[in-house]
């Protein structure tokens, strides 16, 4: 999940490469874009947190689920501004897995001093998307048990400031380069992803240290390059001529879970982590990924984000220096971006397979990869968003049709390999009528076939470049699309738009209706500050076209609700930059997590439970901005029935990563870099951290703030949110 953009940290969450002049809505020149290439459908008394304790959930549209709720059967949580994660009254919080703590029986207790090593067999840091995965009385897969499971789990990045990862080293780390490679070893091991088992023993949640099934995958793990980027010539490497393997996965934000039973997980923003010297364009001249380089944010002479390309000359280091340094790719490591921005898959219960990077679903800012419910005989279909500004919501559709004995097959990740390799990926294309159409990524398309914007040899660059082909078609510039989540009930798909500070009020459309000033502290911010939620309903899942509305626009209680608070938000359920956004298979429930920016002088980030209605519940509303006016199609206005806060987090947190157990009685929520905002000069005392959670209700050793997974119980031992 990237960070809100008023974070005044680590700009390179932030990216911003869509500079194209990419219209928006009903600005496409009809006669350029043939709609049989374009369209082509693809059928033919508040709790608090304390110590100890665990669980999890799956939130993929697989499964069976229960009717709606018809409203939320909990008193909203106030906003608060306190150093603690704060729930609803009758609910318990328990801290279950925070940064460091060990995977393995031999690796020792975390200090939390920054001398802690041997972080490929620890918690990585930044907790984010994570997915529930059974596990019966005999430790097999199960996809009903409820007291026993792993958690897959997305480590996102780290807290940081002048490079480094300040609370992970004992004097807060290196400011300058060259950087020490003892710190950078550290950092490459606490990104990734970790799997991890949960057991509740009819008390308590515990996460088990010792677990066979516990797992780091890092940016040094194997993986696997699956689709049609498999052997191209752009992801060939010094390490690998053949462009079959690289190496890790980075910026893990969002996740999924497969209907064949496997994790998915989105890289993001992996961009900033490289580097490529001033004279690289020079070096590279007529060489095409110059442009694409800027596309994809990697401006010659930029700085990286954590300086890793100082640390030395073995590849661990050289790696991060992706200019074309050598006679050849196959000497330097100026294509070792190209092999990052994927989904990437796993096996939760099997840590013997490698990730496999699933490059039909294209290259991208990748947030999270929802899955529409599988039906037989029909294609598996898939909806993911790219989370900058200006950038743009894709769906994939597999070539396979769905075989319901892939349910429980004998290899998940082959079955992977059937249904994520080959098949048909688009992007949207928003109308003001309120329709939409998914536009052809394809060589089929005369569009992509015969652009002058960008050469498209085969389905392979397509893959690569998946940016400039969506640019190409002329996509819908979104504001920040983020997790997608589909509704159990009927389909219809919801996306996270966080906020757009580049959104003009001469640059707002239907689907990005909003441009206006907000404070925060007597200080402007502006465009969508608060960001929305919009949904789209389709046919069918495969369909080549879909209705949208906006089922929330975020807003302060207060703001104007003619021209802001379109959804007539009250102090009970009032937020700003809705991230996160996951459907419980057992409720029906949509909950929405926070990373704000925009309101936290009034309130730390948030977990709000929605009841979801449908599209075109509501109606039209019409924007003035200055001398023209904007008709969106808004969803019917929330009221405290609709729409509650559940949870509020720890100061400087971001609420990320949200899953539930099969019986919906189980919570599982993480807790994002709490202290973020910490002078990294204060590293030596700790009485002027920002926070000092979870160590400061119970969990751990140390006064340094950890990122945490903390599991949300019903004291009645109810469904959550009922």
């Amino acid at each position: 999940m990237a960070h809100d953009l008023s974070r005044p940290l680590d700009p390179f969450n932030d990216e911003d490469s869509n500079t194209t002049p990419n219209p928006h809505i009903d600005q496409i020149v009809q006669a350029r874009l043939s709609r049989r290439g374009l369209l082509r459908g693809a059928l033919g008394g508040a709790g608090l947190v304390g110590a100890a304790g665990l669980t999890a959930c799956a939130s993929t549209g697989q499964g069976a689920v229960a009717s709606p709720l018809g409203s939320l059967g909990f008193k909203p949580v106030a906003k608060s501004m306190a150093d603690m994660v704060v729930v609803p009254e009758g609910y318990t919080a328990t801290i279950v897995y925070a940064l460091g703590d060990p995977l393995s029986a031999s690796t020792p207790d975390f200090k939390n001093d920054g001398s802690d090593t041997a972080f490929d067999q620890r918690a990585g840091d930044h907790h984010d998307g994570m997915e529930w995965f059974g596990l019966d009385a005999q430790g097999k897969p199960s996809r009903t048990a409820s007291a026993r499971g792993v958690i897959a789990m997305n480590h996102e990045a780290t807290t940081d400031q002048k490079l480094s990862s300040f609370f992970l080293h004992a004097n807060g780390g290196a400011s300058t380069l060259p950087r020490p490679a003892s710190e950078i070893d550290k950092e490459l091991m606490i990104h990734g992803l970790s799997v991890v088992e949960l057991q509740n023993d009819g008390k308590r949640w515990a996460y088990q240290k010792a677990s066979p099934f516990n797992r780091r995958v890092t940016t040094m793990s194997d993986a696997v390059i699956h689709g049609p980027a498999r052997g191209s010539e752009h992801l060939v490497t010094r390490y690998d001529p053949t462009a079959t393997k690289a190496r890790g996965t980075l910026n893990n934000c969002g996740s999924g879970k497969t209907p064949w039973g496997t994790y998915v997980s989105g890289e993001e923003n992996w961009f900033g982590y490289f580097f490529r010297d001033a004279q690289d364009d020079d070096r590279r001249k007529k060489d095409k990924q110059v442009q694409a380089l800027v596309r994809y944010g990697r401006k010659a002479g930029a700085a990286s984000r954590h300086g890793w390309e100082s640390g030395g000359s073995d590849e661990r280091y050289a790696r991060w220096n992706n200019g074309a340094l050598a006679a050849s790719a196959k000497d330097d490591f100026r294509n070792e971006m190209n092999t990052f921005g994927y989904v990437v898959e796993i096996d939760p219960y099997d840590k013997t397979q490698a990730v496999r990077k699933r490059t039909a679903l294209g290259r991208l800012g990748h947030e999270n990869c929802t899955f529409a419910r599988a039906v037989a005989g029909q294609p598996v279909v898939a909806y993911m968003g790219d989370d900058a500004r200006g950038e743009y919501i894709y769906k994939f559709v597999s070539a396979a049709r769905w075989d319901a004995a892939d349910a429980e097959p004998a290899n998940r990740l082959a079955a992977g390999d059937k249904y994520l390799d080959k098949g048909t990926l688009y992007v949207a294309r928003f109308k003001d009528d309120g329709s939409g159409e998914w536009l052809e990524l394809s060589m089929d398309n005369p569009v992509i076939a015969g652009s002058s914007y960008f050469e498209f040899k085969n389905a392979a660059d397509i893959a690569v470049f998946t940016r400039l082909a969506a640019d190409a078609v002329g996509a819908t510039k979104m504001d920040r699309p983020e997790w997608a989540g589909v509704n159990p009930k009927n389909g219809e798909v919801y996306i996270t738009l966080t906020n757009n500070s580049n959104r003009t009020p001469a640059a707002t459309d239907a689907a990005n209706p909003r441009s206006y000033t907000d404070l925060k502290n007597g200080k402007e911010q502006k465009g969508n500050v608060n960001g929305h939620v919009i949904r789209l309903a389709e046919t069918q899942p495969a369909a080549s076209a879909f209705k949208w509305d906006i089922f929330l626009f975020a807003a302060e209680a207060g703001a104007d609700k003619s021209t802001i608070n379109l959804s007539n938000l009250s102090d009970a359920n009032d937020l700003s930059s809705p991230d996160g956004l996951v459907f419980s298979q057992a409720t029906g429930l949509c909950w929405i997590e926070t990373d704000d920016g925009a309101y936290t002088d009034k309130t730390n980030c948030m977990l709000l439970a929605a009841v979801p209605g449908r599209v075109g519940d509501g109606g039209t509303r019409t924007l003035t901005h200055g001398n023209r006016t904007v008709t969106t199609h808004a969803g019917k206005p929330q009221t405290p029935a609709t729409l509650k806060r559940f949870l509020v987090g720890p100061k400087g947190a971001e609420i990320t990563g949200i899953t539930e157990t099969p019986d919906g009685r189980a919570l599982f929520v993480n807790i994002q870099h709490p202290g973020e905002n910490t002078n990294m000069a204060d590293i030596g005392n700790p009485a002027k951290y920002e926070s000092h959670w979870p160590a400061s209700v119970g969990y751990g050793v140390g006064q340094r703030p950890r990122s945490a997974t903390i599991v949300i119980t019903k004291n009645d031992g109810g469904l959550i949110g009922s």
